[in-house]
């Protein structure tokens, strides 16, 4: 036995119809059902599950997550170009959420905090022939949008969007 993907992740929030504004106007996340100020439902366009978000409120005065606690660090969500992440960028950064990018070779990837300091990934993932080899020294690059931009151009799918696991 072995699992094939995660289905859906679920998140403790303080209050659920912010952060169900927050992952809407930046991620694009739609509500499927909703208990509301109680939990929350969200689920990406076009997605094949019946959520991949869940929102559980916690209350207004929960601690927030701590860095170096175990835990959840942050979840991946994955876009089908770079025109799809340049426009994550746009909205993450308006929203004062973007704290950080960076380049994996395989995946062209910007990080963000939601309103409660749970932290996630947005990627972008490299055409699988443009892989690296084992023996690149370094896996882990500042990321250049524009010089990916250049290669790969703002409309070419990947992954998921093109049907493919790479």
């Amino acid at each position: 036995m072995s699992v094939r993907r995660l289905n859906h992740a679920v998140l403790y929030v303080r209050d659920v119809a912010r952060s169900v504004a927050f992952y809407g106007d930046t991620l694009g996340l739609t509500t499927t059902d909703e208990m509301p100020g109680r939990a929350a439902f969200l689920a990406a366009p076009g997605s094949l599950n019946d959520h991949d978000l869940g929102l559980f409120a916690v209350g207004a005065e929960a601690p927030g997550p701590e860095a170096g606690r175990v835990g959840l660090y942050h979840l991946a969500w994955e876009v089908g170009t770079l025109g799809d992440l340049v426009a994550a960028e746009e909205r993450l950064a308006a929203h004062g959420a973007l704290v950080g990018a960076s380049d994996h070779l395989v995946s062209k990837s910007l990080y963000a905090k939601d309103p409660d300091g749970n932290e996630f990934e947005v990627m972008w993932r490299v055409p699988r022939e443009d892989w690296p080899g084992p023996d690149e020294p370094d896996r882990l690059r500042p990321l250049d949008l524009a010089a990916a931009l250049r290669r790969w151009g703002t409309d070419r799918e990947t992954g998921a969007a093109a049907g493919t696991a790479t």
